[in-house]
Parts: structure tokens; C-alpha cells; sequence
């Protein structure tokens, strides 16, 4: 295996290692998921809140997040093809 294969092996175990704290611990905030769902306006608005009303930077931050995972998909699915 070439070096390159394992520094993306020790980033995979390093995320796996901070994904599984945080799914541990569960504190509101801490997962990937909830930290994307924070930075590109995605998350839901909790029971009882108000209607969070988009703004267009909501809308462009959402445009771009579904344009770079519709890329990665089709860049994984065609072996660098796109």
C-alpha cells in the first residue's frame, strides 16, 4: 500500500473516531451531520418555534450543497468520469 492509502485510511479511522464521540455523548450539535445540516440552513425548526424564514445566502448555501453531493455521487458511480 502506498502512503497515499494510508493517510486516507488514518483520516477515515480518525472521522470515524470523532463521529462515534459524538453519536456517543449525543449532545445536540456535535455530529457531521448536524454541523452540515447547521452550516447550509437545512436543520428543522424544533416543535413550538416559529417559521424560520430562507434567505437567498439560505437558498445559494443550499444550491451549492446539493450540487457538490449530486457531483460526488456521479463522481463516485463513474470512476472519475464527472
Amino acid at each position: 500500500m502506498s502512503g497515499w492509502t494510508w493517510l486516507w485510511l488514518a483520516w477515515i479511522a480518525w472521522f470515524l473516531l470523532v463521529e462515534g464521540m459524538a453519536l456517543f455523548n449525543s449532545n445536540p450539535g456535535d455530529t457531521l451531520s448536524e454541523h452540515v445540516w447547521a452550516w447550509f440552513g437545512t436543520q428543522r425548526r424544533k416543535p413550538g418555534e416559529p417559521e424560520r424564514r430562507r434567505s437567498g445566502w439560505t437558498q445559494i448555501r443550499r444550491v451549492i450543497l446539493l450540487s457538490f453531493m449530486v457531483w460526488l455521487t456521479v463522481h463516485f458511480l463513474t470512476g472519475g468520469w464527472a
